[in-house]
């Protein structure tokens, strides 16, 4: 694959392209899919070719092929320079790269446990055995549906470019959904989605001991969807748990700070931003409001050391003590703003052009325990998880509609709260942000963009953050 890759960049020069960047990207794995303790589907992934990007002209063209031959990459090649040689003509303002540090380098993530180190029946086992485990633990309630995905898969890539590029890696990683619904003829229905995930193998089915979680989880959804109340009309203190916090800053931080979505390009797709050229030093929040994108967190989901540039990664800072800081880059729109790349370039797969993505995204922690947090709330709310939300293409309104919750009276969780709906734009949740505690957690999410739509891994997290004044509602009749 290297010989390949090489071949594709020395060509794209011979065509006459300032730039050549070529990118084996290999993913291979296994999806097992259950319903109710039933396999209703299984199969195996393996899907590899490689990616051709050009610079001619002041215009970009991308290609791939999944042929690994040279007539297939001379091909892709010659693909590419024509589209950027025919869209050089349309170039209103030509595009250049910056002069980012590139890495030459090799990685991997070595899991504690093989993905074969577990036969495939065991993880069918595991899997159709937490419906077992689930049954009983609910008295009135019942549990109509739980479905849980599971899916494994090794990433390769080899990465060069004519700048002098060069990286290869390799992680294998997991993720896991599931949906379950309990519900009662008299008190409705809740219902509770997540995803887990990281790098490494099947030592993370260890450290997620959903067997135990579900069980738990779903005694206590009965008792909201049985015993809880509505939440308070007058404004409150509302402490926002980590998995909640974690999904706004991916939402109206991560997401507003692609340089690439400021700049337009994803208005007629994923929509535009709120964040404009220029806004660089704005406030956006208090002094409590640090949001840092870092790829390089070990055990990540998002997890990489080097982006699809052969830039090397590190902690991004879009929004730091309530500034905006700096926006998610890659080596096309730096040049646009005077900067460098920040390394955001990420691909889905051989066929997806790298585009400016997050990685793994979350607010940063203070010094606070969270009995010291909820010590201070008088009288308020605490909303640990979430069971819908949305937000507008500008990445301003938004709305959480809480599923564990609790009153809080003078520091103590009280009475469960049923479907608390917090309802903020983007200034005034981290404008709100009165206090953060030290308990930085991580969610896992596939992160939707592009056209064709690309999803990629990332996490998303942060420690629970106390907001002041703040008014509820509800979508409880």
């Amino acid at each position: 694959m290297l010989d390949l890759v090489e071949y594709a960049v020395r060509l794209a020069g011979e065509l006459g392209a300032s730039y050549g960047e070529a990118r084996f990207h290999g993913v291979s794995g296994l999806n097992i899919y259950t319903r109710n303790g039933g396999v209703v589907g299984s199969g195996v992934v393996s899907r590899s070719g490689i990616g051709v990007r050009v610079l001619v002209n002041g215009a970009l063209g991308f290609a791939a092929t999944p042929e690994l031959s040279r007539d297939g990459v001379r091909r892709a090649v010659e693909r590419a320079v024509g589209l950027a040689r025919a869209a050089s003509r349309l170039m209103r303002r030509p595009l250049r790269l910056d002069d980012s540090r590139l890495g030459r380098a090799r990685y991997s993530v070595e899991p504690a446990k093989p993905f074969d180190s577990l036969p495939v029946d065991e993880k069918v086992e595991y899997l159709t055995g937490l419906w077992r485990s689930v049954q009983g633990s609910t008295r009135e309630a019942r549990v109509p549906v739980l479905t849980v995905t599971y899916n494994e898969w090794v990433e390769e890539k080899i990465i060069v470019n004519s700048d002098g590029g060069y990286v290869e890696s390799r992680i294998p990683r997991i993720t896991m959904y599931y949906n379950v619904v309990v519900s009662s003829p008299v008190k409705g229905s809740l219902q509770r989605w997540e995803q887990l995930g990281g790098s490494g193998g099947v030592e993370l089915l260890d450290k997620w001991r959903l067997h135990e979680k579900l069980p738990v989880e779903l005694a206590r959804y009965e008792e909201i969807l049985f015993k809880a109340v509505p939440p308070p009309t007058d404004p409150v203190d509302v402490i926002v748990g980590s998995e909640i916090v974690g999904l706004i800053v991916h939402e109206s931080c991560g997401h507003p700070s692609e340089a690439d979505r400021i700049l337009g390009r994803e208005a007629a797709q994923a929509g535009k931003s709120f964040i404009k050229p220029g806004m660089t030093g704005v406030r956006i929040g208090s002094e409590h409001a640090t949001v840092i994108d870092d790829p390089t967190i070990p055990g990540s989901y998002g997890f990489y050391l080097y982006d699809d540039e052969a830039v090397p990664a590190g902690p991004r800072y879009l929004y730091k003590e309530g500034l905006i800081h700096e926006h998610l880059q890659n080596r096309f729109t730096a040049p646009f703003y005077g900067v460098r790349s920040n390394g955001a370039a990420r691909a889905m797969d051989y066929a997806s052009e790298p585009i400016v993505r997050m990685a793994n995204t979350y607010l940063k922690p203070g010094d606070m325990r969270f009995e010291e947090l909820l010590e201070s709330v008088r009288r308020g709310v605490y909303i640990k998880s979430y069971m819908e939300w949305n937000i507008d293409d500008e990445r301003w309104s938004q709305r959480y509609v809480g599923l564990e919750a609790y009153i809080v009276e003078n520091g103590e969780l009280k009475e469960y709260v049923r479907n608390p709906v917090l309802e903020v734009t983007t200034r005034s949740f981290y404008s709100s942000i009165d206090a953060v505690d030290r308990n930085l957690e991580f969610y896992a999410g596939t992160c939707g963009k592009g056209e064709p739509a690309q999803g990629v891994p990332v996490w998303f997290g942060g420690p629970n953050v106390k907001l002041k004044g703040i008014r509820l509602r509800s979508t409880a009749g």
